[in-house]
Parts: C-alpha cells; sequence; structure tokens
C-alpha cells in the first residue's frame, strides 16, 4: 500500500473496549473504529474488495481487539498468538484462522505504513497450515451425458410451450456454465444486452467489481440466442396478456426482464436455489448422483478439463477471475498428470501407455519372462 500520513491517532488512546456494545459486551473504541475504517478504504480502493469481504474484515479486526483487550496502538505479537490459540481452542477451522491472520497482517501492515505504529507485531507470525483438498470435478463423460439429457429434452416431440422454454433455459445454463466456468452468481448476473452483437464472448463482473472477458464456445451460444427467442416469445406473450386484461402499457412493458436469466419476478434474476434444483433434476435424468453436480461443480469441470487439452496456468487465471494465481494453482494436479502422461509417451526412455492408458510395465507376464504385453505379441 502506498505511504500516506494522515493524522495521528491521539496519544494514550490505548484502551481499546467499551461498555457501548450489544448487551453490554465490549467493542472498539472510537479511535480503534477510526483506524479500521481508514485501513478498509484503503483496502477497498487498492484491492477492489467485495462489500463482503470488507465486511468479515471489520468483523475479524473488531474481535481480536475486543476478545484481546488491546487496542490497534498497543497490541503486541503475544496478543495476536493469543488470540489465535484461542480460536484454535474454539475449534475455528485452518481456514478460518488464516482469514483472520491475514486480516491482522493487512491490517498492522496498513498501521506501520501509515506511520501510526513503529513496528508490525503481526509480520513474524505464521499461520495455521493448510491442506486444501482437490477440488471435486466431472469427468468429462459426464459432462458429455448432461449435456446431451439437456438436448435431449429440447426436442423431445409435442411439448407445451412452458416446457419447451424450461428446456431450452436449462441448457443455456449448462452450456454456459460448463463453457465458461462462471460462478453462478456471474451467472444470474448477466444482463439482457450481454449477448448482443455477433462476437461470441461475455463480459463478466466478477468479484470486487472485477470484469474480465471470457469467449464462448458455438454450442453455448446458439443454445443461450435459442433460448433468448423462447424467452421474449414469452414475455410477449404475457405482455398481451396483461393488455387484453386492462393491466395498461406499463404493466405489459414489466413482464420484460433485464436479466438474462429472469426469475419468478422478471424484475430479479433466477436465484442460486432454483439454479441448483434445475442442475439436480438434470442429473437424475443424466444417471448422475444429484448430490455430485452443482453449478460449482461444472466451474471446476471447465478448469481440469481445458488444462488437461493444453491451456496454461495464467490464461486459466483469466478466465476464473482469480484475483491471485496462487487460488489457480490448486488445478496444477491436472498439469502433473499431463506431464508424467508426456513423458511416458513421448521420452525415448519413457514407458508407453496401453490403449487403456495404463503403464505397460504393470502387465508383465505372472511366468517371470519379464517381457510386457506388447513385447510378448
Amino acid at each position: 500500500m502506498p505511504r500516506r500520513r494522515h493524522e495521528r491517532a491521539p496519544h494514550g488512546a490505548s484502551p481499546t473496549t467499551g461498555k457501548d456494545g450489544e448487551g453490554g459486551q465490549s467493542s472498539p473504541r472510537d479511535t480503534d473504529r477510526l483506524l479500521i475504517e481508514r485501513f478498509l478504504e484503503a483496502f477497498t480502493a487498492e484491492r477492489g474488495a467485495a462489500p463482503n469481504s470488507i465486511m468479515a474484515y471489520r468483523r475479524d479486526l473488531e474481535d481480536f481487539l475486543v476478545r484481546s483487550g488491546v487496542s490497534s496502538l498497543s497490541a503486541q505479537a503475544d496478543d495476536i498468538r493469543g488470540h489465535l490459540a484461542e480460536l484454535h481452542r474454539l475449534h475455528r477451522s485452518p481456514a478460518t484462522i488464516a482469514r483472520r491472520l491475514s486480516a491482522l497482517r493487512q491490517y498492522f501492515l496498513f498501521l506501520y505504513r501509515e506511520g501510526h505504529r513503529s513496528d508490525h507485531p503481526a509480520a513474524e507470525i505464521e499461520g495455521p497450515r493448510r491442506t486444501r483438498p482437490l477440488p471435486r470435478s466431472l469427468s468429462e463423460a459426464e459432462v458429455g451425458r448432461l449435456l446431451d439429457a439437456a438436448r435431449a429434452a429440447c426436442h423431445a416431440p409435442a411439448r407445451s410451450p412452458t416446457a419447451r422454454f424450461e428446456a431450452a433455459r436449462r441448457l443455456a445454463l449448462v452450456e454456459l456454465l460448463y463453457a465458461t466456468g462462471m460462478r453462478v452468481s456471474e451467472l444470474l448476473a448477466l444482463p439482457r444486452h450481454a449477448l448482443s452483437g455477433e462476437r461470441r464472448s461475455l463480459v463478466i463482473r466478477g468479484k470486487g467489481g472485477r470484469e474480465r472477458l471470457v469467449p464462448v464456445g458455438r454450442a453455448a451460444w446458439g443454445a443461450t440466442r435459442d433460448y433468448l427467442a423462447l424467452l421474449k416469445e414469452r414475455e410477449a406473450t404475457a405482455g398481451r396478456s396483461r393488455t387484453k386484461a386492462g393491466k395498461g402499457r406499463a404493466a405489459s412493458r414489466a413482464s420484460a426482464s433485464q436479466w438474462l436469466f429472469p426469475g419468478r419476478d422478471p424484475q430479479r434474476p433466477l436465484s442460486r436455489m432454483r439454479v441448483q434444483q434445475i442442475l439436480k433434476d438434470l442429473a437424475r435424468e443424466a444417471g448422475i448422483d444429484p448430490q455430485a453436480l452443482s453449478a460449482h461443480r461444472l466451474r471446476h469441470a471447465f478448469a481440469s478439463h481445458l488444462l488437461a487439452h493444453g491451456a496454461d496456468l495464467r490464461a486459466l487465471q483469466r478466465m476464473l477471475g482469480h484475483a491471485d494465481i496462487s487460488t489457480t494453482q490448486i488445478y496444477t494436479h491436472v498439469l502433473n498428470h499431463r506431464l508424467a502422461t508426456l513423458v511416458q509417451e513421448k521420452h525415448p526412455l519413457g514407458d508407453p501407455l496401453d490403449n487403456n492408458g495404463h503403464d505397460e510395465t504393470d502387465t508383465r507376464a505372472a511366468d517371470g519372462s519379464g517381457k510386457s504385453d506388447k513385447e510378448r505379441r
């Protein structure tokens, strides 16, 4: 963060807690509140942090000051270690403790750089070791079954207009989620005009208001265009019905939505819960465990399959909208597998894989000949 000199907090403001909290619970005093707000303003401006992140940081910092009974200007490394130890005793997860420590590091770094403190008490404190589980994904075959089931429903004969519309919407949802790797919140925030023009790409507004341009495949683009045509037809029919019922042109116009995926109320987008239910119904039709399918699993599938087919990590970072490439690195297991396969198949001393993807050295003859199936043939 750049060095900006704010006025120093009043000297001698070390007592941090008062009794003005809810139910008599202690809360940070005015000096601490002022410093926290200044930090959050700078953090928002420099990082583009989302409102939820800012709320979490404020809560974490205030909780530390209240629990520890210290102020922003008097806190020492032992106070921070004691706070983390207490969180551990309260059975907080390693991820939660790591986030709390991150907030404290950023905050005390800000105070140090701004001249409010002469030291950085959190600089040398190590956080808990976090074991990051590999993201659960879907195989390419499973995604293929999902798309086949969704397309089959679109082409089923003798369907009502409502059934045709819902089938087209479902296909567009799945195609877009898998083709772009969008978060479900990003998908539902897409405006209607996102699909204007012939250029097959979408401008997606991600976390912290960061925008990114993501290309869209022909199949997903076509499915979404088909769905949009049915949506407009549905809205026009609803508008005519409202006008016929004497509700006027204003009510007719109100039936048109600004959202690409409107909900039951046209002025609101489809809910995340409704999307999840749509996906679970599709999973059952495709013969896949409904618990194994979610919008986020499709995002993981997009990332894993893209890497498996040759994409590099930096390109994937941009398409997923990750601010830090360390977040994208959870997918490096795919790169490691691809590298191992490449060495086995292409290196002169590598062990070629059989048609089933197995190492032929594992299929030596049981009679002790030491020859592989290929050598015996």
